[in-house]
């Protein structure tokens, strides 16, 4: 009893822990976005300009999130992991003392070298230092803690945009990384884990190279998911408020409103979701059949049929849908990572989401200046429903033996 009651004890710390610095990730994503009209004015810059700040952190994370898991499998989780809100620290200490633009796309960068290593390095630790039981509920409160981080991020920088000066607001900033750094060195010894042991370097099924696994068709099929359901949510965060007022005549207040509304509901199917996948070992599923409904719903809010009081509460039902299906959809990866390639595979799979968030906005952005609006909700739906037949086909490969366990 008292060994059981320990290491629940342990889980809920590395949990805690690990989702404190993802929410720090997410947060950073908007470290600009919610400062720029003030960036615009002080620097003279066009909204293709500002634009191109985010292509930046993106493009930067994205292929620094690719390369990070070799990182993470070679030197460790917990160092990189640290390095990386380090880096985070940097970039908004750099972004408040810039003096140009050159210097804001600098440091962009830096956010976005800092924000590549988190998928890799926390997903490593929780599947190393959390027990199998409570994996579920810990990507579960790993992606709402995630999406606390992108709540809190322009209600954040934007006040004290408006209260002090938006250099204060990333001065600030720099100091919740700093502490969030802090908090990890304090709690190192828990989160430190316990060295794997290293597999045959032949066993069957297990690529015995550093780049085998990059040959195993379910490592590309899960990027791929990453990738289409990251435009999908691409197009949501950037453009539904926007689509929503010119298809449903909501007010601006209203359709600013519906991406909070979107997000508090994915959090509360991401802790749903925990419990789901703690429940079945069939995860495609509870995919598949979650975003299947989220894409129908999508796909309806085109057609301008519902009345104007209940589109918030179909876009509602759209981010419960999409939380649902995080926790199932995190323990897939974590089925398809080769014994000793755990962060390699993260961060392989999970650089597909920062691929997906560079491309929607100059995607969805060309159908929404090209007056086609309700093509933007039919290509979000479009795409979650080539998830689900991604989610499935991983699913067989798995049940036919396919996958190899991590």
């Amino acid at each position: 009893m008292n060994n059981t009651l320990a290491a629940r004890g342990t889980d809920t710390q590395v949990i805690a822990l690990v989702g404190i610095a993802h929410g720090t990730s997410h947060f950073f994503h908007l470290i600009l976005a919610p400062l720029f009209p003030w960036l615009k004015d002080a620097f003279g810059l066009s909204y293709s300009e500002l634009g191109f700040l985010m292509t930046v952190f993106f493009v930067v994370s994205g292929i620094g999130q690719a390369l990070g898991g070799f990182v993470v499998d070679r030197k460790g989780a917990l160092p990189v992991l640290m390095a990386g809100v380090l880096c985070l620290a940097l970039s908004a200490l750099g972004l408040a003392a810039s003096q140009s633009y050159l210097s804001l796309l600098i440091f962009a960068g830096v956010a976005g070298l800092g924000n590549s290593v988190f998928h890799p390095a926390d997903f490593t630790l929780l599947n190393q230092r959390v027990s199998a039981p409570r994996l579920g509920h810990a990507f579960s409160m790993h992606g709402v803690m995630g999406t606390a981080g992108w709540a809190a991020a322009p209600i954040f920088l934007a006040g004290l945009g408006t209260l002090f000066h938006w250099r204060v607001a990333l001065l600030a900033a720099a100091a919740l990384a700093i502490v969030v750094l802090m908090l990890l060195v304090a709690y190192r010894d828990v989160l430190q884990p316990v060295p794997p042991a290293k597999p045959a370097a032949k066993a069957e099924g297990t690529p015995g190279l550093s780049l085998g696994f990059l040959s195993l068709p379910s490592v590309w099929m899960i990027f791929g998911f990453f990738f289409v359901t990251a435009i999908a949510l691409g197009g949501i965060q950037v453009f539904a408020p926007s689509a929503l007022k010119e298809i449903y005549g909501i007010t601006a207040a209203t359709a600013s409103m519906s991406i909070t509304v979107y997000m508090s509901a994915s959090a509360a199917g991401l802790l749903s979701g925990g419990f789901l996948a703690a429940r079945t070992q069939h995860h495609e599923n509870i995919v598949a059949g979650a975003l299947a409904a989220s894409g129908v719903l999508a796909m309806l809010l085109s057609t301008g049929w519902f009345n104007t009081g209940v589109v918030i509460f179909v876009l509602a039902l759209i981010g419960f849908g999409n939380g649902i299906a995080g926790p199932s959809r995190d323990l897939m990866v974590r089925a398809a990572a080769p014994r000793g390639a755990t962060g390699r595979v993260y961060g392989v799979v999970y650089s597909g989401l920062d691929v997906g968030l560079a491309i929607a906005p100059l995607m969805f952005g060309a159908m929404m200046d090209a007056h086609h609006t309700g093509w933007l909700f039919i290509g979000i739906g479009a795409f979650l429903m080539v998830a689900v037949s991604t989610a499935l086909r991983v699913g067989g490969r798995k049940r036919a033996g396919g996958v190899q366990p991590a």
